[in-house]
């Protein structure tokens, strides 16, 4: 049997939705928030499941291998991701961790499969049989029309669903229900290795929280002297709550202004409730207000991805939470 070639994964750029003129040339898909995942099946009954930097991650996850049987010998190569949901059934790449990095330990991932059980998400085919559809440069409107072919329906596997076009609805719907975010596909493209292509475009659904920053820690190299990150948090019941570091989303200038407002409010005593486990860190006086956003909370209610967006001088601290 002819090996099945290694694919590194198409990967999706930042951006917005296409234009309302083009609305019809594209796919939306739910943005899923889990480990990106190859999976390779020879056609004998057998599956390897490869991460992004093509590491073989088939032991860490035992629940998945009876994919090859519930396919019936097909061989392909599909990509997808590797989920672990929460109370909501919504994609949940905390408790997923939990999951991540046992390949070399099988025992604690079948152990880890029972408490935390993974579901295989499927929503692109690249190879299939003896067609090569990178090489063919099949475009994504057959190449899903293949995969639906393929039936992947389980219950530890499926193919999330797409629509065409009504992209503004689509974006909408993940963001009342809660979902990280969209991504839109354009029909005609070709399946892209290893690319960051403008043909997938993924879109996350960004919130944002009013925080106190409570310390910051120095950057380096020509950062040295100016904030590398700000250590933020809430008010709640009168104790600064930590939130989590935020080390992006400031210009030059912003970042010079910062630094003389953290330079004037320094104080010795870390005025967080419960001082985090930062390295370097550097306290002030908690008066400073900014804007924050950042895609979810984890269940500790730390913040994922934040990013700073602005200075709030209009607000005081016990404007925020019940400080």
């Amino acid at each position: 049997m002819v090996q099945l070639p290694l694919i590194a994964p198409m990967l999706a750029s930042p951006g917005a939705l296409p234009p309302a003129s083009q609305d019809d040339q594209w796919a939306y898909e739910t943005k899923l928030d889990g480990q990106r995942c190859l999976t390779y099946l020879p056609g004998d009954g057998t599956l390897v499941l490869r991460a992004r930097s093509g590491a073989d991650i088939t032991p860490a996850y035992p629940e998945l291998p009876p994919l090859a049987a519930a396919l019936a010998g097909t061989r392909a190569v599909l990509d997808g991701e590797i989920v672990a949901v929460d109370e909501h059934g919504h994609g949940d790449f905390e408790r997923l961790q939990s999951r991540m990095g046992l390949a070399a330990s099988p025992a604690r991932a079948a152990r880890m499969a029972r408490e935390v059980p993974a579901y295989l998400m499927v929503f692109d085919v690249v190879q299939l049989g003896d067609r090569d559809l990178v090489a063919e440069r099949t475009s994504y409107a057959d190449r899903r029309r293949l995969l639906e072919d393929l039936d992947v329906r389980g219950a530890r596997w499926s193919t999330p669903a797409a629509i065409v076009g009504h992209g503004e609805t689509a974006l909408a719907a993940t963001r009342d229900v809660g979902l990280e975010g969209l991504v839109c596909k354009r029909l005609a493209s070709p399946y892209r290795p290893g690319a960051r292509s403008p043909d997938w475009i993924k879109i996350r659904n960004w919130r944002t929280v009013d925080v106190v920053v409570g310390g910051w820690v120095p950057g380096r190299g020509r950062l040295s002297g100016l904030p590398g990150a700000l250590l933020v948090g809430e008010f709640d019941a009168g104790a600064l709550r930590y939130l989590g570091s935020v080390g992006t989303g400031w210009s030059d200038r912003e970042r010079a202004r910062l630094a003389e407002l953290l330079r004037v409010a320094a104080v010795p005593q870390c005025p967080f409730e419960r001082e985090p486990a930062v390295i370097g860190a550097r306290w002030v006086l908690p008066r400073l207000v900014g804007e924050v956003a950042y895609a979810t909370r984890t269940r500790a209610g730390l913040l994922r991805h934040p990013s700073w967006h602005r200075l709030r001088p209009d607000l005081a601290p016990e404007d925020l939470g019940s400080g």
